[in-house]
């Protein structure tokens, strides 16, 4: 069946961690979503954690986390924070460890309504007050981050597809 971990990635708010979720459901494998790992190991929320000590310490425990999650060795889902690929060798280390890693590309103007409804709970944005200004962000972050993504093994085009179809564009690539 599957020769390596799965690891999903992309910009916050693609629904990597849904995506994650489902399947794990259907294909039967654990799933390890990174940001509750880190929140679990520090016994603080993202937000708390990055307020309180900023992303530098933020992302030296991610890739830790990052790290002993990658080594597991039993086959797992795994799905990153945002800028998890971004930070350190971390993206070297996830194509070592496995050739099953997609990145969820969803739309700026996608991204950027999702966002704007739960920014709150997000550190790196909570701070916005329209949509505007927060598009204007994610276009600049996206840009600065989308060499990572495309990395990837894989591209899977959100462009409004059903959770169940973004599941199975997965599946039929890994099986």
């Amino acid at each position: 069946m599957l020769n390596t971990h799965i690891i999903i990635l992309g910009y916050m708010g693609c629904g990597k961690s849904t995506i994650a979720k489902k399947l794990s459901s259907v294909l039967r494998i654990s799933h390890i979503d990174l940001d509750k790992q880190i929140e679990l190991s520090t016994k603080m929320s993202i937000s708390d954690f990055f307020n309180i000590n900023g992303e530098i310490e933020f992302r030296k425990i991610e890739k830790k986390i990052l790290e002993k999650s990658l080594k597991t060795k039993t086959q797992t889902i795994i799905s990153l924070g945002g800028g998890t690929p971004c930070y350190y060798d971390n993206m070297d280390f996830i194509l070592k460890v496995s050739n099953n890693v997609f990145f969820i590309n969803t739309s700026l103007d996608e991204l950027t309504a999702r966002l704007f409804k739960e920014k709150d709970s997000r550190p790196l944005i909570k701070s916005f007050q329209s949509k505007d200004s927060l598009k204007e962000f994610v276009a600049k972050h996206l840009f600065e981050r989308i060499v990572y993504y495309k990395r990837s093994n894989h591209t899977i085009k959100d462009e409004n597809k059903s959770l169940d179809d973004l599941c199975n564009e997965i599946i039929s690539k890994v099986i």
